[in-house]
């Protein structure tokens, strides 16, 4: 291969999409670094980062951060179930993911702190009142899943066990689950959801590289009885990963 210019990656990139289709690179595996294309194809290592963006692009190839190109995995989307169980067990999430046979987990981090006016505003509180501010990574079968970023008004939860969402009796509960022990139903949340990209401080904290297409969700969950807002987060999914499933099939009669 000696043509140049412009159309050299797309040379490069149909010689790889070549030796995948023909099983020389099966399904999972890496692919030559970019070091390997230089080597191999005389080009830069540009060209060889535009073949591999393409191929991304088409969903042939997988980028992992710090590791390299891989042959992708054609694997069904896992739904992250955004519905509470019928039978009142702990977090729509979890509970949707165990169906699925995913084992869940999470690590959580938890801050007091002043509302930004952002959170001020979808709390419906004046900015800087003080906030219980929880940032989760969750897992699926111990891997990185999912990010979400959790906010409750003190003047709410501050002077029961439920404040802090990850510790104490209350654990892992969920945020309904949690309220009801202060005698608020939340009932189903309100969410909004748009397609952005990973920043790059989520693109290290899931392994993938800035960019990769997500999923944001943004929910409130408000106290029936008032219509005041008791939480609000941040999900932020990526895209080629999950899926996210709404509403309840009728069980019928």
């Amino acid at each position: 291969m000696t043509t140049s210019g412009p159309s050299a990656y797309l040379q490069v990139a149909e010689q790889i999409r070549a030796r995948i289709a023909t099983g020389e690179y099966p399904p999972g595996s890496q692919l030559p670094s970019l070091a390997d294309i230089q080597s191999q194809y005389g080009f830069s290592h540009g060209v060889g980062q535009s073949a591999y963006r393409l191929l991304e692009q088409e969903g042939v190839v997988t980028a992992k951060q710090g590791r390299g190109y891989f042959v992708r995995v054609q694997e069904p989307r896992r739904a992250l179930v955004r519905r509470r169980p019928a039978d009142g067990r702990p977090g729509p999430d979890t509970a949707g993911l165990a169906e699925q046979g995913v084992t869940p987990g999470w690590r959580s981090h938890s801050t007091t702190e002043a509302a930004s006016a952002e959170i001020a505003g979808r709390l419906e509180v004046e900015p800087g009142t003080p906030v219980m501010h929880t940032s989760y990574v969750y897992l699926a079968d111990g891997e990185p899943g999912y990010l979400a970023e959790s906010w409750e008004p003190m003047s709410v939860t501050g002077q029961d066990l439920i404040v802090l969402p990850e510790a104490g009796p209350y654990t892992g509960r969920g945020v309904a689950a949690r309220m009801a022990v202060i005698g608020i139903e939340v009932g189903e949340p309100v969410e909004r959801v748009t397609a952005r990209h990973l920043t790059r401080a989520e693109a290290q904290a899931l392994a993938q590289l800035p960019g990769t297409p997500a999923l944001a969700i943004r929910r409130t969950h408000y106290d029936q009885a008032t219509g005041r807002p008791v939480e609000t987060a941040d999900l932020v999914l990526p895209g080629e990963r999950w899926s996210s499933e709404y509403g309840r099939r009728p069980t019928g009669s």
